[in-house]
């Protein structure tokens, strides 16, 4: 389904809302809101006559309703430390000593700090809506936090959580399966990966353990086995806490594991929208024009089909590209056998550590690595501007592609 973002404010939407008497709970119009008073954020500051003064912004209420209030009648120590906290990183960004000035024998506030303060609060309360949303609509018990201390770059407004892949109009991803393996202790001797030809890709540890290039069959729907099978990891999800973060050198958003991670583990799933790779060679000159690198050939048989994760696609979408990453890319099959349409898997390429980012090479397929001199021969999707790589490993390329 398409969506079609709303183009009035919340601000809007509360007051309208107020004014009809109507409840909206995903905009904080509640019948206890309706009734009550509570402060969202403090916008502005000032001492009057000995006195200070804080403007509250009140949840569910639209801007034109924010009052002065004294600092006795307030009782929110979080929403008062976020306030001192974000005009101390303003005042420190430029360099400013002195932030209130006299006006009207009122001490205040220069409006350009008050400016940036209600610009970081109303960030904070769209990257926490952000967080709720992202979390509700996850298939895993792994959580997702948000995070942005970097600049005042809120949500990205044109993406949407999916869980698994999204097909184009004319492309099926569930080929049909009706069998699966009889054992009842796997991996016995006719499991799912030996039908198939090939070793189990899982140790006792429930780590990979076969090499790049090789690919994962995994027990399906129509198994014997329970949902404690060793061949079962990556269609459980994501198993770590991540948390999506803007990096600090242009990079845009980023992925930060907030758990331990062991080698060969199972991360995370890449999942998006799978097109064509004649409509691939169609977006992806329109992506580079935005500097965008979202699409993912599944050559893992042919050239068929690729899955772009511009505006379609879970975590995997904020993960950044390192040419010395942390995160292998793995060829998977579960319910959908179609060698054309692998499932995408990311593992661990060595222990990494908490609060650790999450990279992967975007030229990596399989065993298989795409540097700019091979890239000659490949299809026209491959063959398009170059962009240039910010990661800053010791080997880097210079180029994203």
């Amino acid at each position: 389904a398409w969506y079609v973002p709303c183009l009035a404010s919340h601000e809007t939407l509360q007051e309208l809302c107020r004014k009809e008497n109507l409840r909206c709970k995903s905009i904080g119009i509640t019948n206890r809101s309706l009734k009550s008073y509570e402060v969202e954020y403090l916008c502005d500051y000032k001492v009057e006559e000995g006195t200070e003064y804080y403007l509250v912004k009140w949840k569910g209420w639209p801007e034109s309703s924010n009052t002065w209030e004294p600092l006795k009648n307030l009782n929110c120590p979080l929403l008062l430390q976020n306030f001192l906290s974000d005009k101390k990183e303003y005042l420190s960004r430029v360099r400013e000593g002195k932030p209130l000035t006299v006006r009207n024998h009122v001490k205040a506030l220069k409006p350009a700090v008050a400016d940036y303060i209600v610009k970081k609060a109303k960030q904070r309360i769209a990257l926490q809506r952000w967080k709720e949303e992202l979390n509700r609509k996850k298939n895993h018990k792994a959580m997702i936090l948000v995070e942005n201390t970097v600049d005042l770059e809120g949500p990205p407004l044109d993406f949407y959580y999916i869980n698994e892949y999204k097909p184009a109009p004319g492309i099926n991803v569930i080929n049909g399966i009706t069998t699966g393996c009889e054992c009842t202790d796997c991996p016995a001797e006719k499991c799912c990966p030996k039908e198939a030809g090939f070793i189990l890709a899982y140790n006792k540890r429930k780590k990979l353990k076969i090499q790049p290039g090789l690919p994962i069959y995994e027990c399906n729907s129509f198994c014997r086995c329970g949902p404690d099978c060793p061949n079962r990891i990556v269609q459980k999800g994501t198993p770590y806490s991540l948390c999506i973060f803007r990096t600090n050198n242009g990079r845009g958003w980023g992925v930060k594991t907030l758990q331990k991670i062991k080698t060969n583990s199972f991360v995370m799933e890449y999942v998006g929208e799978v097109i064509t790779s004649e409509e691939a060679e169609r977006r992806g000159q329109l992506y580079d024009n935005q500097g965008n690198t979202y699409l993912f050939d599944l050559d893992y048989d042919s050239d068929e089909f690729t899955v772009d994760a511009a505006r379609y696609g879970n975590v995997s979408h904020f993960v950044n590209h390192s040419c010395d990453p942390n995160l292998q890319v793995f060829n998977v099959f579960i319910d959908n056998l179609d060698l054309r349409l692998p499932r995408i898997a990311l593992f661990s390429t060595r222990t990494i550590k908490a609060g650790e980012e999450l990279t992967f090479d975007y030229q990596m397929k399989g065993s298989i690595d795409l540097t700019s001199d091979s890239a000659d021969g490949l299809s026209p999707s491959k063959k398009r501007i170059r962009t240039v790589c910010k990661c800053g490993a010791v080997c880097c390329r210079g180029y994203l592609n």
